[in-house]
C-alpha cells in the first residue's frame, strides 16, 4: 500500500486485515502477536505522520519471507533505499539476537528479491522504550546495510534523516518492487521448517530452473503414490540427483508437504538429519504448544530413524505398518545382506537379509497397497557396507509383486554398485531425476566444479572456473584467517561451522581436535540449531563435524580442514588412514571410493562459500609433511579456487567524508 493509504486506514482495521491473513496462512492468532502490530503501527504511523515527501512511497506490512518461515514486520521501499523495520514493541534493550533477525531480513531481500539487490537496505531495529546509543553511519551502497537502532521517540528523526542521506542515483522505481520476484532458497531445516506448518513446495519456491526441476519431480513422485492407491499393490520409486539438488526437500514434501494425508514417513539412516529435524521442528510447534516435550513426540512419527523402524518390524513380524508410504532418504546408503548379517550378529535384533530386503518385506505385509519412495544421491557412499542401488536391484529381483520406476541415470550409471540391473516390468520416468543444483546459491556450476577436481580433472574444472566464477571456494593456509573470515561473512542469522573428513587424524596438532559426535542427539542439534555465544554452537567455530555429522545438511558457510588423509600422489588423489604413528596407504576401491566421497560431501555443504583451510604442516613431523599439503593447495588453485584475502574493515559514511 501507499504510505498515504496507511495513514489513512484506521489502525484497528490494519490489525485486522493482518490478523485474518495471519489466520488463513497459519490458521492461528495468538494475542501478544495482535498487540506488537498494534504497537508497531502506533510507532510507524508516528514516524511518518506529516511528511510529505513520504507519503507517495510503498509499504508492505508483514512480508513474508518463506525461506525461514518468518514476515518483515514493515518494509518501507523509497526511491532511494529500502528500509527494513523490525519492532520489539515494550522493548528497553537493543539485544543481539533481534539485531541478527533484522539484518538476516535485510540479507533475505539481497540475496532473493531481484528488485532490491542493487539499492540500499537498511535494517533498524525499533526497541519502542530503548535508548539507542550514538548513531554510526552505514556505507549506503548496493546491498544490506548494518542494522541502525531506533526507539519509538527516535525514529521519525532516523528516517528522515536516511531519506537525506541516502544516495539518489539509480532512482529505485517503487511499483516495480512490489511486482519483482521474490525466488527464496531455503535450507534443509527452514524448508522442514516450512513444509510442517502446512505450507508446500511451491510455498517456499527455488530460483529460476531449480523450482521447475523440483516441481516436476515432486508432482511425479506425488502422481505415482496417487496411482497406487487407487489400483493397489506395491510399488518403488527412485529418485536421482546430483548434489544440493534438493532430493531431501522431495522427500520432505512428499511426507508432510503437498504429500499430506498418505500415512507417509521419512526414514534415514543418517543420525545427525534425524536429530536436527526432529528438534528444529519441535522448538518451532512448541512456540504454539508451549509443551517442547509434546512436540518432540509428535515429530517422531513424521521422520523416523531408519534402524529403529527396521529393528521394530523385524521383531514384531506380525506388525503391520501404519505407513502407507515410507520416504527413504540417500537409500544407496542401505547395507548390503553380507555386511547386515555380520553386523547384526551380536544385536539384539539380527538381520538376515540386506536392508532393502527387509524394508521391501516390511512394506507388502500391507494387503491394500504401499510404496517406497527412494533418495539416491549419487557419490554420497560414506561408509563400509552400502551396497548401492545394486542391493536394491537384487532384492527387488526376488520380490516379483513389487513394480518399479525409476529415473534413468538409476539404470545407466557406470558404476554397478551404482546401477539398478534389469528388472521384469521396470519402468523409468525422466521426471524423476533433479539435475538443477539448488544448494550453491551464487554458483550453480560449484557440485560439477567439485566432481571435476575429485575426478583429478583439472581442465574441466578450470573450463568451469572461467565460466561461472568466481567459484565459491577459497583457498588459505591460515586457520585463524579462515575463522576471521567465517565470522565477517556469517551475518545475521546465516550459519558458519568447521567441518573436516573422519580420516583427517592429524589435524589434532595442528588444533582441530574437537568432533561433533554425530551419535549424540543433544550436541548435534546444539551445533546445528544454536547460536554463539553457546559455545557449543557451529558457528563458535570450535567443534567441527564430520562427514557424518553433517551428510544431509547444510552450513551457509564452511570452514573445511583438509587432513591428510586425501593428498596428491603422481598426477592423481593418493588415499591414506593413519594407523597407530603413521599413515598407510589405501588400495581397497570401496574404501578408495568411500573417502573420495566424504570429501564430495564437505566440499558440497555450504550454501555460499567454502573456506578451504589447507595445514601448513611440520617439517619435524613426518605425518604432516608440508610438501604433502602445498601439492593439495597448488592442485586446487589450478583447478580455479580462489585465494582468501582478508576481510575489509568497515567504513563508515563520517570516516568516507560523506558525511
Amino acid at each position: 500500500m501507499k504510505v498515504s493509504d496507511f495513514l489513512a486506514t484506521p489502525p484497528s482495521r490494519l490489525v485486522e486485515r493482518l490478523a485474518f491473513d495471519d489466520a488463513c496462512r497459519f490458521r492461528r492468532n495468538e494475542p501478544q502477536q495482535i498487540r506488537a502490530w498494534a504497537a508497531g503501527i502506533d510507532c510507524l504511523r508516528r514516524a511518518l505522520a506529516g511528511w510529505s515527501d513520504a507519503l507517495a512511497w510503498d509499504l508492505v506490512l508483514e512480508y513474508p519471507l518463506l525461506r525461514l518461515g518468518r514476515r518483515i514486520d514493515a518494509v518501507l521501499v523509497t526511491p532511494r533505499a529500502i528500509v527494513v523495520l523490525e519492532f520489539k514493541a515494550g522493548a528497553t534493550r537493543f539485544e543481539a539476537a533481534d539485531r541478527q533477525q533484522a539484518w538476516d531480513y535485510a540479507l533475505d531481500l539481497q540475496d532473493f528479491h531481484g528488485a532490491s539487490r542493487h539499492h540500499p537496505i537498511i535494517p533498524i531495529l525499533v526497541a519502542t522504550h530503548a535508548t539507542p546509543a550514538p548513531l554510526t553511519w552505514p556505507m549506503m551502497l548496493a546491498g544490506a546495510t548494518s542494522v541502525l537502532d531506533a526507539s519509538q521517540e527516535t525514529l521519525p528523526g532516523l528516517l528522515r534523516a536516511l531519506w537525506a542521506a541516502a544516495p539518489a542515483a539509480a532512482p529505485l522505481r517503487t511499483a516495480e518492487w512490489a511486482a519483482a520476484r521474490y525466488d527464496p532458497v531455503p535450507g534443509v531445516i527452514d524448508a522442514a521448517r516450512t513444509l510442517y506448518d502446512r505450507n508446500t513446495v511451491e510455498d517456499i519456491a527455488q530460483s529460476g530452473a531449480g523450482r521447475t526441476n523440483l516441481g516436476i519431480t515432486t508432482s511425479a513422485i506425488l502422481a505415482a503414490i496417487a496411482a497406487t492407491r487407487e489400483r493397489g499393490g506395491l510399488l518403488a520409486v527412485f529418485i536421482t540427483g546430483i548434489p544440493g539438488a534438493g532430493k531431501t526437500l522431495c522427500g520432505l514434501n512428499t511426507v508432510f508437504g503437498a504429500g499430506r494425508g498418505n500415512q507417509a514417513a521419512f526414514l534415514t539412516g543418517n543420525p545427525t538429519l534425524v536429530h536436527v529435524l526432529r528438534e528444529a521442528l519441535a522448538r518451532d510447534a512448541a512456540g504454539a504448544d508451549r509443551s517442547l516435550a509434546a512436540a518432540r513426540h509428535r515429530t517422531k512419527t513424521s521422520i523416523q530413524a531408519l534402524p529403529a523402524f527396521r529393528d521394530h518390524h523385524i521383531a514384531n513380524p506380525d506388525h503391520l505398518p501404519a505407513e502407507h508410504v515410507i520416504v527413504i532418504d540417500e537409500a544407496q546408503r542401505a547395507w548390503s545382506a553380507a555386511y547386515a548379517i555380520a553386523k547384526s550378529q551380536s544385536r539384539a535384533v539380527r538381520l538376515t537379509d540386506s536392508e532393502p530386503g527387509h524394508l521391501l518385506d516390511i512394506m507388502a505385509r500391507r494387503p491394500d497397497w504401499a510404496v517406497i519412495v527412494c533418495l539416491i544421491g549419487n557419490g554420497q557412499e560414506i561408509h563400509d557396507g552400502e551396497g548401492g542401488l545394486a542391493e536394491w536391484g537384487a532384492a527387488l529381483a526376488h520380490r516379483p509383486a513389487w513394480r518399479v520406476t525409476a529415473a534413468p541415470a538409476a539404470t545407466t550409471d557406470a558404476t554397478p554398485r551404482q546401477r539398478l540391473p534389469v528388472l521384469r516390468g521396470l519402468t523409468t520416468e525422466a521426471a524423476l531425476h533433479l539435475d538443477v543444483p539448488v544448494r550453491s546459491i551464487r554458483c550453480p556450476a560449484a557440485a560439477s566444479w567439485v566432481d571435476a577436481v575429485l575426478r583429478n580433472d583439472a581442465k574441466t574444472a578450470r573450463t568451469l572456473s572461467a565460466a561461472h566464477g568466481p567459484l565459491p571456494f577459497l583457498i588459505t593456509r591460515d586457520l585463524d584467517a579462515a575463522r576471521a573470515h567465517l565470522r565477517h561473512t556469517a551475518r545475521g542469522l546465516r550459519r558458519a561451522g568447521l567441518i573436516a573428513s573422519s580420516g583427517a587424524r592429524r589435524l589434532r596438532a595442528e588444533g582441530i581436535g574437537a568432533e561433533l559426535p554425530h551419535m549424540d542427539d543433544k550436541a548435534v542439534a546444539n551445533w546445528f540449531l544454536d547460536r554463539w555465544p553457546d559455545v557449543r554452537a557451529s558457528d563458535a567455530l570450535e567443534v567441527v563435524a564430520t562427514e557424518f555429522s553433517c551428510q544431509g545438511l547444510e552450513l551457509d558457510f564452511a570452514g573445511l580442514c583438509w587432513g591428510g588423509d586425501l593428498i596428491r600422489g603422481r598426477e592423481t588423489w593418493r588415499i591414506r588412514r593413519f594407523a597407530g604413528t603413521a599413515w598407510q596407504h589405501v588400495a581397497n576401491p570401496e574404501k578408495i571410493a568411500n573417502r573420495i566421497n566424504a570429501y564430495r560431501v564437505l566440499l558440497t555443504r555450504a550454501r555460499y562459500t567454502t573456506v578451504i583451510w589447507i595445514p601448513p604442516g611440520a617439517a619435524t613431523d613426518i605425518t604432516r609433511r608440508p610438501a604433502d599439503y602445498d601439492a593439495i593447495a597448488d592442485f586446487l588453485l589450478t583447478c580455479g579456487a580462489g585465494t582468501l584475502a582478508p576481510p575489509a574493515p568497515a567504513v563508515s559514511m563520517a570516516q568516507a567524508g560523506l558525511l
